[in-house]
């Protein structure tokens, strides 16, 4: 499969997914992008470290600036997503790994959680069906 094809398919997926696809494919891009500044730290590689740690913090900042704060879950969320940016933060200043390490787990605990979430609304909008997540 050609590099031009791979980008549009993953164009069309975005374009067409539910709103909890996007949130879930948000959670996804943070977790890459943790994943790839500790691997740059470890290197030694500090500019694609830094350049890593920076898109996780634009997304972190995009999930925080979806919430709806009318809701209690959406406060509680927001101060999860200001400790994980300052932990990132952090971690970019000084290339460490434990605050990216942090940050990590509670991604993967509220992608986790988001995960399930959206698997329960597709079989409400979809009745028993299969569905893939």
């Amino acid at each position: 499969m050609s590099l031009s094809v791979l980008n549009q398919y993953k164009q069309n997926s975005i374009l067409t997914a539910a709103p909890e696809e996007l949130t879930l494919m948000l959670f996804d891009g943070a977790i890459k992008f943790v994943n790839l500044g500790k691997i740059h730290i470890e290197n030694g590689e500090i500019e694609k470290a830094n350049s890593a740690i920076l898109r996780a913090q634009d997304i972190i900042v995009e999930l925080d600036s979806s919430l709806d704060m009318k809701y209690e879950i959406s406060k509680n969320l927001d101060e999860i997503y200001k400790f994980i940016l300052n932990r990132l933060i952090a971690a970019n200043l000084k290339k460490d790994i434990a605050p990216l390490d942090e940050s990590l787990e509670l991604l993967n605990e509220i992608r986790d959680t988001w995960k399930e979430l959206t698997r329960e609304i597709k079989k409400m909008r979809y009745g028993n069906k299969q569905v893939k997540i």
